[in-house]
C-alpha cells in the first residue's frame, strides 16, 4: 500500500473508531452481552476455518526459522480456541463497570456529586503473535465500552483476520457498527509509526503486548498515553520454612508450565537456611524437567548440572526453558534481589511461616504477589476479571491485570437546584 493511501487509510480508522465510541458508550449491559453472545457464536461456526488459517501461520513461522516460543505463542489449538470461547462466556457473566457510582456525598450547598466510572474512549493495542490477543482485547475493550483498534503481528495475521472477521459478524448481527472492533489488516510497518502518532487525536490510550523490543519502542514514540510493561522477569523465592513438596510443585510449575508466557518464573531464590536435601530437590526437578540452570556458587555446589550464571542473568527475561538460580539470606535477601533485580511483574514466595509470608507480600513492590501458589497465576483470566488485555507494572491508573475496571475511567456529575457561587 502506498505510503499516502495507508496514512489515509489509518486516519479514517480512526474517524471510524471515535464515532463508534460516542455509540458504545450508550449501550447497556444486556446489548453489549448479547453483541458478546452472537460473537461466541460466530467464532464457534467458524471453528475450523480459524485453525486452517493457524496452521498457514504456524507453518510459515516454523519455514522462516522462527523461535520455538514464538510459534507456541502463535499456535491455537482444540484447548486453546475452547479457551476464546470460554472467554467470551465469563466477560458476559460479568458485571459491566461502566455507570457504576464509586462515590457519591452532598454538600452543603446542597449539590450532589458522583462519581461514575465512563468508558476510556478509543483504544490502539499494538501486539505481535498471541492471535487469541484479537478476541480477549475486543471483547473487553466492547465490554467496558471502548471502541478498539488492533495491530496484530505479521506472523499471526491471517489468524487475526479470521478471528476479526468473526467478531464484526457478531457486532453486525445485533445491529451494532463494525467500527467498534477494527483490524489492521496489513503487515506494513509503518502502520504502526501512525497508530503511534495518534490518529490524529482518536486514539485516548496505547497498549503494547509482545516484546522487550515492542514495548519500548512504543514507550519511546508514543504520542499518545501508554500502558504496559517492559519485561516479566519474576522470582519464586523457597523461604527455609517452605513445604519441601510444595516448593518443587510450585516452582516447576511457575517455570515450565509455558515458559514463553510473561507471568513465567525467570529466577529461582532459596534460602541460605533451607536444608541442602530440600534445595537439591528443586533445583533437580527443574532440570529433570529440561529447564537449564544458571546458579551462583552456591546452587552449582546443589548438582553438578548447574552452569555457571552471569549478572546479566539475573536482569533477563528468558521466555525459554532457563532459570536463573541464586542462594539468599533469608526474606530480607530475597527482597533486596528483587528490588535490584526485578522488574515488577509477578513474584511468590513459598513457606509456611505466616509471619515471613506477610513481610514479603509487603515490602515487594511488584503488580502481583503471591503466597504458595505458582507465578503463572499472573494473569486476568485467573483472577475472574474475564481475563486480560495486559499485565500493567506501572503506579498510574492500573496496576497489575488489566481488566474491564482498569479500562475505564471516571467523571464527576454534580447535580443542582440551581446554586450559583458567590
Amino acid at each position: 500500500m502506498a505510503a499516502d493511501s495507508l496514512r489515509i487509510t489509518m486516519t479514517e480508522m480512526g474517524r471510524r473508531a471515535r464515532a463508534a465510541a460516542r455509540h458504545l458508550a450508550g449501550l447497556g449491559r444486556a446489548e453489549k452481552d448479547a453483541v458478546l453472545a452472537a460473537m461466541k457464536q460466530r467464532l464457534a461456526a467458524a471453528r475450523a476455518s480459524i485453525q486452517a488459517a493457524n496452521d498457514e501461520d504456524v507453518a510459515a513461522a516454523t519455514q522462516a526459522g522462527k523461535s520455538a516460543a514464538l510459534i507456541d505463542r502463535l499456535r491455537l489449538d482444540d484447548p486453546r480456541i475452547q479457551g476464546m470461547l470460554g472467554t467470551l462466556d465469563q466477560l458476559r457473566s460479568l458485571a459491566d463497570p461502566v455507570g457504576t457510582i464509586s462515590a457519591r456525598w452532598q454538600r452543603p450547598n446542597g449539590l450532589l456529586i458522583e462519581r461514575k466510572r465512563v468508558p476510556i474512549g478509543v483504544i490502539a493495542v499494538i501486539y505481535e503473535s498471541r492471535p487469541n490477543v484479537t478476541l480477549d482485547a475486543a471483547a473487553l475493550c466492547f465490554k467496558s465500552g471502548n471502541a478498539v483498534i488492533l495491530r496484530g503481528g505479521s506472523d499471526s495475521l491471517r489468524t487475526s483476520l479470521a478471528i476479526h472477521a468473526c467478531l464484526a459478524d457478531g457486532l453486525r448481527d445485533c445491529g451494532v457498527t463494525d467500527a467498534a472492533v477494527q483490524l489492521v489488516a496489513t503487515a506494513e510497518r509503518e502502520a504502526v509509526a501512525h497508530i503511534l502518532e495518534g490518529l490524529d487525536g482518536a486514539i485516548d490510550l496505547l497498549i503494547p503486548r509482545g516484546g522487550l523490543d515492542l514495548v519500548e519502542r512504543v514507550q519511546r514514540e508514543a504520542r499518545v498515553p501508554v500502558l504496559g510493561h517492559l519485561r516479566g522477569n519474576c522470582h519464586v523465592y523457597v523461604d527455609a520454612a517452605a513445604d519441601p513438596m510444595k516448593a518443587v510443585s510450585v516452582v516447576v510449575n511457575s517455570k515450565l508450565r509455558r515458559t514463553g508466557v510473561c507471568g513465567a518464573a525467570e529466577t529461582l531464590l532459596i534460602d541460605d537456611a533451607l536444608p541442602d536435601g530440600s534445595a537439591v530437590s528443586v533445583v533437580r526437578a527443574l532440570l529433570d524437567g529440561g529447564c537449564e540452570v544458571r546458579g551462583d556458587a552456591a546452587v552449582r555446589r546443589l548438582d553438578p548440572r548447574v552452569v555457571a550464571a552471569t549478572e546479566d542473568d539475573w536482569r533477563t527475561e528468558y521466555l525459554a526453558p532457563v532459570i536463573a538460580a541464586a542462594r539468599v539470606r533469608g526474606v530480607g535477601g530475597a527482597i533486596s534481589h528483587i528490588a535490584q533485580f526485578g522488574s515488577g511483574h509477578t513474584e511468590s514466595i513459598v513457606t509456611e511461616d505466616a509471619a515471613t509470608a506477610e513481610r514479603f507480600l509487603t515490602e515487594v513492590d511488584s503488580a502481583i504477589v503471591l503466597h504458595n501458589a505458582s507465578t503463572q497465576f499472573a494473569d486476568g483470566g485467573e483472577f475472574g476479571m474475564g481475563g486480560e488485555i495486559g499485565i500493567s507494572t506501572g503506579r498510574l491508573h492500573a496496576r497489575g491485570p488489566v481488566g474491564l475496571e482498569e479500562l475505564t475511567t471516571y467523571k464527576y456529575v454534580v447535580r443542582g437546584s440551581g446554586q450559583t457561587r458567590s
